[in-house]
């Protein structure tokens, strides 16, 4: 399954199929370099995740906050990864 955050209609194509992802409370790491990298950044969230018992269902998101179509310098790309949690506090 591919995230990609959009809005509006979206029509399938072949085997590509919309799925509306409920929103959620996160938790958060950016990984900063290629996606091919990102291997570390994932155990480092799953540790804290699991550590502090707060996963709940749901798919984990990708977010590409910089990344080749912005530049070719892989070292300057960053990929934000959320987890869903349970929500432990306000918010505010």
């Amino acid at each position: 399954m591919i995230f990609i955050p959009c809005t509006g209609e979206i029509r399938p194509v072949g085997r590509v199929t919309s799925l509306v992802v409920p929103p959620a409370e996160l938790a958060v790491i950016t990984h900063a370099g290629p996606p091919s990298d990102a291997d570390r950044a994932y155990g480092t969230l799953a540790s804290y995740v699991t550590r502090h018992a707060l996963a709940v269902a749901g798919p984990i998101r990708e977010y590409y906050l910089i990344g080749q179509r912005d530049t070719p310098d892989t070292s300057e790309w960053r990929t934000e990864i959320g987890w869903p949690v349970f929500q432990t506090g306000s918010g505010t």
